[in-house]
């Protein structure tokens, strides 16, 4: 068992660290306040469109749809950052790592097959 002392040598470097990010932060923020030009014009506020006049506000809403498409696209994406290096160390991992990757597999195979039952994948 660690002494109290040793243990909390080790953190010494990461408080340090983590009180230097929060002062840099702050100063940042500061100085993007006090030293960047603001104009209180109304064409700033407009939302820009190639230098054309817009079309219609800013704030329309966006569909459910585009929701579900980006977590699909982030659970696949997922996906990928955990098969990359199971395939990159597959001959040294075993049989059981095989066969969890493969139940992994299997289980996003479902919910990509609800998801395109339900209709989910259908642009309309």
């Amino acid at each position: 068992m660690l002494p109290v002392e040793e243990l909390f040598s080790n953190y010494v470097a990461v408080l340090i660290a983590g009180i230097v990010a929060f002062f840099m932060v702050i100063t940042a923020l500061i100085a993007s306040r006090v030293l960047a030009p603001f104009s209180e014009e109304r064409e700033k506020t407009t939302t820009y469109e190639c230098g054309m006049l817009p079309l219609r506000r800013a704030s329309t809403n966006v569909g459910n749809r585009f929701y579900l498409y980006a977590i699909l696209f982030i659970i696949f994406d997922v996906e990928a950052v955990f098969i990359f290096p199971w395939a990159v160390s597959f001959i040294g991992i075993g049989p059981m790592a095989y066969w969890t990757m493969f139940t992994f597999v299997i289980i996003l195979g479902l919910g990509l097959a609800y998801a395109w039952k339900k209709g989910a994948l259908q642009w309309r």
